[in-house]
This record gives structure tokens, sequence and C-alpha cells, in this order.
């Protein structure tokens, strides 16, 4: 097995902690009546897909180093809809990952057959 450089695994711990916390953060919305369902559901799903980018970056997957940077990406669209400063945040949160996902150590990684 490689070993996982540690800018793979700052991102993938990051990632696994954020879907983890998020996923039981936004359980209690199911109990609000004034939180749509479908919306709710989809929150949660987005929290999976961040914990299972990280597991898939612990596996040298290059499809979990795009899922990741999707999932920020997905972030920044979002914000747009709320504050200017929750963009730039989101942003720079996106520009970090990126070059952390792809420092030559990194795409090493993904790029290795076995």
């Amino acid at each position: 097995m490689k070993k996982c450089p540690l800018p793979v695994l700052i991102v993938a711990i990051v990632l696994m902690i954020a879907g983890i916390v998020g996923f039981f953060y936004h359980l209690k919305d199911f109990a609000d009546p004034d939180q749509k369902l479908y919306v709710t559901i989809l929150v949660e799903l987005l929290r999976i897909v961040a914990f299972v980018s990280g597991l898939l970056l612990l596996r040298a997957s290059n499809m979990g180093r795009w899922l990741s940077i999707a999932w920020v990406l997905l972030h920044v669209v979002i914000s747009t809809f709320n504050s200017v400063n929750e963009v730039i945040m989101h942003i720079v949160v996106l520009l970090i990952v990126c070059i952390l996902l792809f420092l030559p150590v990194s795409s090493r990684y993904f790029n290795k057959k076995i």
C-alpha cells in the first residue's frame, strides 16, 4: 500500500470531519416543520459526498480528487446566494484544496498504478 502524502491526508481528514459533523448537525433539520424535506435530504447527501470523497482520497482515487474539488466548488456557487465574504472564503478554500491536491507529491500519489 502506498503512503498517503501529508497534503492529501490533510484534505481527506478535513472533508471526512466536515461530512460527519455536518451530517449529524443537520439531522435536527428533519424535525423542523419550516424546513423543506427535499432540501434537508440534499444537504445530508452532500455531507455524505464530503465523507466519501475523503475516503476516496485516502484510497488514492483520482476520482476522489475531482469529487473533492467539485464539492468545494459547489460551496462557492451556493455561497453566492449569501454574502460576499462567504464567497471569498469559499474561493480561498477552493484554491487551497486545489493547490494541496495538485502538488507534485500529491499528483504522484494519484498517478501511481500500483
